[in-house]
């Protein structure tokens, strides 16, 4: 048998403490502490418990070269290729290999491969969790984490302040100041067509491409990207949106057009609800925009680059901006979170892990008439007063 070490996997001594009634009676402090070894690769659905003994023995092979596996304990030898950290060349290991190379074709950086994939969810309801922990509101985030840094950097200066000029406000100034995060849809209003499809085609819509070489195009969008490649997919989740039938789709930007997909497996809104981690707020908007960044057509040209993960994040940030902005100027309200469960998104839309799966989720639609929902907003443009997000 041919065996060689999966591409990319990393080992953390984790520590957990539990308390200890026999320690505290015999004197001790009653905490019991166990350490134990955790292989985070990303190619596998979780992460495996490992030995030392195993680690040893995975250290020995290459990622690249295949080679016989003839002198290993054929316990560890059998463990480490039932998790899938390390790859065989028999056909009863087809599937762990099959993953391993699926995940080896896209060229991640290797860290930044463990942590999107160790920060991804499943069924987590954020908000419930936030309850729990009594770091739902202010007072419970001052008892529970203290007194958060300054708001602003204080830094010891060369010389004195140099004040610079605040000119007269412009309608770019209006439009920025009206900007702010929408908690408060209506849950009965559906959205025009019309506005619907000018949000699509201000923040996602190809205006223009070329073609650069033998299946090289790049196109021009209002937004920028790193590397020029746009690599972020829209996928929606519609609501309510008139003359569009509610459901899952994926934006065309080249077309201008919406590409019908399988429906959920349950309904529309618990979908919303589950994929926000349990944020209803936002789960009320008529559309749900998914931004889910197709990695490999990045790591085409920046293969194993330690800055491409950040340039995939930084296209999301400058996408939401643009859609946030593009709803402000349109009267809409408009949001853009991380906390959302990457599972239940990649299950309903048939998305790859790893390959093109979800990193935030946005929204728009019409405002409630009434603030339900506390929301940050301090120079009082939206409901003329000062909300205050918890």
């Amino acid at each position: 048998m041919n065996v060689r070490r999966c591409a990319c996997v990393f080992f953390e001594s984790r520590e957990t403490a539990s308390f200890d009634l026999a320690g505290l009676l015999a004197g001790g402090a009653g905490v019991a502490r166990t350490r134990r070894w955790l292989a985070l690769a990303p190619h596998l659905e979780q992460e495996i418990e490992v030995s030392e003994a195993e680690m040893t023995w995975l250290g020995r092979f290459s990622p690249q070269l295949w080679s016989m596996a003839d002198a290993m304990p054929e316990d560890i030898l059998s463990r480490l290729l039932e998790t899938g950290l390390l790859v065989s060349d028999e056909p009863r290991f087809a599937s762990q290999r099959a993953a391993e190379e699926r995940h080896r074709a896209l060229n991640w950086w290797p860290l930044a491969a463990v942590v999107h994939k160790a920060s991804c969810w499943s069924g987590v309801d954020s908000v419930a969790s936030m309850q729990r922990l009594g770091m739902d509101t202010v007072t419970g985030l001052l008892r529970t984490c203290g007194t958060p840094p300054p708001a602003v950097a204080e830094r010891d200066g060369c010389g004195p302040d140099i004040p610079l000029q605040r000119p007269p406000a412009d309608s770019l100034d209006a439009l920025l100041e009206r900007r702010t995060t929408c908690r408060n849809f209506d849950p009965e209003r559906g959205l025009e067509q019309a506005l619907f499809a000018r949000m699509l085609d201000r923040v996602f819509a190809a205006q223009g491409s070329v073609i650069a070489g033998e299946g090289i195009e790049f196109l021009k969008k209002h937004t920028p990207s790193g590397g020029g490649l746009h690599a972020t997919e829209a996928y929606l989740l519609v609501q309510r949106v008139q003359g569009v039938p509610p459901g899952l789709y994926h934006y065309r930007p080249h077309e201008h057009a919406l590409r019908p997909l399988p429906a959920p497996a349950m309904p529309l809104d618990d979908l919303a609800s589950r994929a926000l981690a349990g944020q209803w707020w936002f789960a009320q908007a008529p559309v749900l925009v998914i931004y889910a960044p197709r990695v490999a057509r990045s790591y085409w040209k920046y293969r194993d680059h330690p800055k491409a993960y950040r340039a995939l994040l930084m296209d999301v940030g400058h996408l939401s901006q643009t859609l946030c902005l593009s709803a402000t100027d349109l009267g809409l309200g408009a949001f853009v979170t991380a906390a959302i469960n990457e599972g239940e998104l990649e299950r309903a839309f048939g998305l790859a892990p790893l390959c093109d799966g979800p990193v935030a989720v946005g929204g728009f639609g019409w405002r409630a008439a009434r603030q339900e929902i506390a929301e940050f907003d301090p120079v009082g443009k939206v409901w003329g007063c000062a909300g205050l997000e918890p």
